[in-house]
Protein backbone atom coordinates (compact mmCIF):
# COMPACT_ATOMS: atom_id res chain seq x y z
CA UNK A 1 0.00 0.00 0.00
CA UNK A 2 1.44 3.13 -0.91
CA UNK A 3 1.25 6.98 0.50
CA UNK A 4 0.01 9.76 -1.70
CA UNK A 5 3.17 10.43 -2.82
CA UNK A 6 4.21 6.69 -3.74
CA UNK A 7 6.33 5.50 -0.29
CA UNK A 8 5.81 2.83 1.72
CA UNK A 9 4.16 3.90 5.24
CA UNK A 10 6.67 3.07 7.72
CA UNK A 11 4.37 0.21 9.47
CA UNK A 12 4.53 -2.25 6.15
CA UNK A 13 8.06 -1.16 6.10
CA UNK A 14 8.85 -2.65 9.80
CA UNK A 15 7.10 -5.71 8.50
CA UNK A 16 3.35 -5.18 8.02
CA UNK A 17 0.96 -3.97 9.91
CA UNK A 18 0.55 -6.95 11.80
CA UNK A 19 4.14 -8.54 12.28
CA UNK A 20 2.95 -10.25 15.85
CA UNK A 21 0.11 -12.37 14.05
CA UNK A 22 2.41 -13.89 11.72
CA UNK A 23 3.37 -17.87 12.10
CA UNK A 24 5.92 -19.84 10.75
CA UNK A 25 2.73 -22.02 9.21
CA UNK A 26 -0.72 -22.23 9.31
CA UNK A 27 -0.28 -25.61 11.58
CA UNK A 28 1.56 -23.66 14.55
CA UNK A 29 -1.21 -22.11 15.96
CA UNK A 30 -3.76 -25.16 15.87
CA UNK A 31 -3.71 -27.47 19.10
CA UNK A 32 -2.81 -30.81 18.49
CA UNK A 33 -4.79 -32.72 21.04
CA UNK A 34 -8.05 -30.85 21.82
CA UNK A 35 -8.81 -29.87 25.69
CA UNK A 36 -10.04 -31.94 28.07
CA UNK A 37 -13.01 -30.01 29.18
CA UNK A 38 -14.38 -29.63 25.69
CA UNK A 39 -13.62 -33.68 25.45
CA UNK A 40 -16.01 -34.23 28.66
CA UNK A 41 -18.63 -32.21 27.07
CA UNK A 42 -18.66 -34.61 24.24
CA UNK A 43 -18.96 -37.81 26.30
CA UNK A 44 -20.99 -36.32 28.70
CA UNK A 45 -23.63 -35.14 25.87
CA UNK A 46 -23.63 -38.25 24.78
CA UNK A 47 -24.19 -40.02 27.82
CA UNK A 48 -27.11 -38.30 28.04
CA UNK A 49 -28.49 -38.70 24.97
CA UNK A 50 -28.18 -42.54 25.12
CA UNK A 51 -29.76 -42.19 28.18
CA UNK A 52 -32.76 -39.75 27.07
CA UNK A 53 -33.44 -42.37 24.41
CA UNK A 54 -33.32 -45.28 26.99
CA UNK A 55 -36.56 -43.57 28.32
CA UNK A 56 -38.03 -42.97 24.98
CA UNK A 57 -37.63 -46.17 24.35
CA UNK A 58 -39.67 -47.05 27.67
CA UNK A 59 -42.25 -45.30 26.66
CA UNK A 60 -42.47 -46.79 23.38
CA UNK A 61 -42.58 -50.62 25.06
CA UNK A 62 -45.00 -49.51 27.56
CA UNK A 63 -47.36 -47.24 25.46
CA UNK A 64 -46.97 -50.68 23.11
CA UNK A 65 -47.74 -53.05 25.83
CA UNK A 66 -50.80 -51.33 27.04
CA UNK A 67 -52.45 -50.98 23.72
CA UNK A 68 -51.30 -54.79 22.99
CA UNK A 69 -53.71 -55.48 26.01
CA UNK A 70 -56.74 -54.08 24.80
CA UNK A 71 -57.00 -52.01 27.54
CA UNK A 72 -60.27 -49.94 28.78
CA UNK A 73 -60.47 -46.23 27.81
CA UNK A 74 -60.09 -45.32 31.18
CA UNK A 75 -57.42 -47.57 31.88
CA UNK A 76 -55.42 -46.48 28.75
CA UNK A 77 -55.95 -42.88 29.38
CA UNK A 78 -54.25 -43.66 32.92
CA UNK A 79 -50.89 -45.51 31.35
CA UNK A 80 -50.82 -42.17 28.61
CA UNK A 81 -51.06 -40.20 32.11
CA UNK A 82 -48.29 -41.87 33.54
CA UNK A 83 -45.92 -41.85 30.53
CA UNK A 84 -46.38 -38.43 29.07
CA UNK A 85 -44.38 -36.72 31.73
CA UNK A 86 -41.83 -39.54 31.58
CA UNK A 87 -41.32 -39.32 27.38
CA UNK A 88 -41.52 -35.28 27.45
CA UNK A 89 -38.63 -35.58 30.13
CA UNK A 90 -36.72 -38.21 28.12
CA UNK A 91 -36.63 -36.27 25.20
CA UNK A 92 -35.41 -32.74 27.13
CA UNK A 93 -32.68 -35.15 28.33
CA UNK A 94 -31.66 -36.05 24.79
CA UNK A 95 -31.77 -32.53 23.18
CA UNK A 96 -29.55 -31.27 26.38
CA UNK A 97 -26.90 -34.55 25.32
CA UNK A 98 -27.08 -33.44 21.78
CA UNK A 99 -26.45 -29.96 22.24
CA UNK A 100 -23.38 -30.68 24.71
CA UNK A 101 -21.85 -32.97 22.02
CA UNK A 102 -22.15 -30.21 19.18
CA UNK A 103 -21.06 -27.80 21.62
CA UNK A 104 -18.14 -29.87 22.49
CA UNK A 105 -17.10 -30.83 18.74
CA UNK A 106 -17.15 -27.11 17.41
CA UNK A 107 -15.69 -25.71 20.74
CA UNK A 108 -12.68 -28.09 20.36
Amino acid sequence: MLDNDGARPAQEAAGGLYPAVRCASPRAMEQSTPAPIFELLVWSGAGFAVLGLAGLVWCIVTVWRARRAKLADDEMRAVMARVLPRNLGALFISVIGLMLVVLGVFMR
